[in-house]
């Protein structure tokens, strides 16, 4: 039985992204100081989780072809949201002075139900409206970033209790944060679910080709809803976290982490035109996102490029994902 052969000239195209932030990597690391060390590794695993527990709602969204452009909004509710319940009783800017002190596994709770809400609408607008998940999302996206500023009145929040902000900021062994513990349970969640159960086979299916899925006996609408509600629910997730990391949370908390989600995926190889995708795709291109951004910081690149540079990325990511999709037909 013969060996089967690697396109080496293939491989490159495909994973031109990962392998030009390898390069990058191997450069910081041997030209700065502390690049390779146990802190950055650990703020390195602090900054992925909430990241890609959010890019994991939104997969599933990318592999039935559709998107979500109101997670990173979405987060920010939930962080403020978290923030507001979680503030210290005796805190002198207090919002909600009538509630009692709660624990936070129950807001944490609150907040995923509010999201896995707002997701469902977002499903049902797109399920039984047939509205294009772009559209449905942006049009959320707005009204979640307008109740946002109403709810918080535009003002920064902080004060938080300190068993709060032990989740965003505990430590296991000294290096591994105590977030990567909810990124581990969400991605073990997130295989098991793609892999091992009925909706994992409906959603690639619907991905693939929705007419035929629904010939074939899917319920495409109670799928593509319960798609968009655990989408929500995760980016609830993502929002506490990123709230107790930060410390404090504002209207501004997750601005643009839907578009870095969405490259997250395409680089991982979640196919935008569906059918396509695995969770430890999803967590290598969150990786390299990341790395992207700590290796910019450690050259002493200037923020702005920064963010020229994720956005190449992100076109780019795209574009070889299209690339790909138009090969196979």
């Amino acid at each position: 039985m013969k060996a089967k052969k690697i396109d080496i000239k293939k491989f490159v195209s495909n994973n031109a992204i990962i392998i030009l932030v390898f390069i990058l990597m191997m450069i910081t690391g041997f030209s700065t100081k502390n690049f390779f060390s146990a802190d950055n590794f650990k703020n390195l695993l602090a900054n992925m989780s909430p990241r890609f527990i959010l890019a994991c709602g939104v997969s599933g969204c990318l592999i039935t072809k559709g998107t979500d452009l109101s997670a990173g909004r979405q987060a920010g509710l939930a962080a403020c949201l978290s923030a507001m319940m979680l503030q210290k009783l005796d805190y002198s800017a207090r919002v909600l002075t009538w509630l009692p002190s709660i624990p936070w596994p129950v807001v944490l709770l609150i907040v995923m139900v509010i999201m896995g809400c707002i997701g469902a609408i977002n499903g049902c607008v797109i399920a039984f409206l047939k509205v294009p998940p772009f559209i449905a999302t942006l049009g959320m996206q707005t009204i979640v970033y307008g109740a946002c500023q109403i709810i918080t009145n535009n003002q920064p929040l902080g004060g938080f209790e300190d068993s709060y902000l032990v989740v965003g900021r505990g430590v296991i062994l000294s290096i591994i944060p105590y977030l990567a513990i909810f990124a581990v349970i969400i991605g073990l969640y997130f295989w098991f679910l793609y892999n091992k159960t009925r909706h994992g086979k409906y959603m690639y299916a619907i991905g693939g080709n929705e007419n035929a899925a629904q010939v074939a006996g899917v319920n495409v609408v109670a799928t593509l809803i319960r798609i968009y509600l655990l989408a929500g629910m995760m980016y609830g997730m993502a929002g506490f976290l990123i709230g107790t990391k930060a410390g404090g949370a504002s209207t501004a908390t997750g601005f643009g982490y839907e578009l870095e989600a969405i490259a997250a995926c395409t680089i991982g190889g979640v196919s935008a035109n569906g059918g396509v995708g695995k969770v430890s795709g999803i967590l290598i291109g969150v990786l390299v996102f990341e790395v992207l951004k700590i290796c910019l910081q450690f050259l002493g690149v200037d923020p702005a490029y920064t963010f020229i540079a994720q956005g190449v990325v992100i076109i780019v990511a795209v574009a070889l994902d299209l690339r790909k999709y138009l090969a196979k037909k």
